[in-house]
């Protein structure tokens, strides 16, 4: 397999309880893989900046260890969120660069993002 690029599977939950697993390359973030996708509810209109929050998602308990808490600016922003709930295991997928590691993880799309 040697220069093959591994493929990373994401489960998007909506706020309705219905999924959706979407595949891509590993390397591409959270985000990214959403919005190719065209997964509801990831809006990420500064396109992965860390500067408006619309991607905002809560990480599955079950996948918490592995994708961890947020890098300081990134925790600064989501504590900056307005009108939206904010939880232990709030992310932006911006940030969440998907590997062999992550493969199979599942995030919820929050009901509503800050602005929208």
């Amino acid at each position: 397999m040697s220069g093959a690029r591994l493929m990373a599977k994401v489960t998007y939950r909506q706020p309705d309880g219905s999924e959706r697993t979407c595949v891509n390359f590993e390397g591409m973030t959270v985000m990214h893989l959403a919005i190719g996708s065209l997964v509801d509810g990831i809006d990420a209109l500064c396109g992965g900046m860390r500067q408006c929050g619309t991607c905002h998602v809560y990480i599955a308990p079950e996948w918490w260890d592995r994708v961890g808490p947020a890098g300081e600016d990134e925790a600064a922003m989501i504590e900056a969120l307005e009108g939206v709930e904010v939880r232990e295991t709030s992310r932006l997928s911006c940030q969440i660069q998907l590997s062999e590691e992550l493969d199979g993880l599942v995030v919820e799309v929050p009901a509503d993002q800050p602005g929208i």
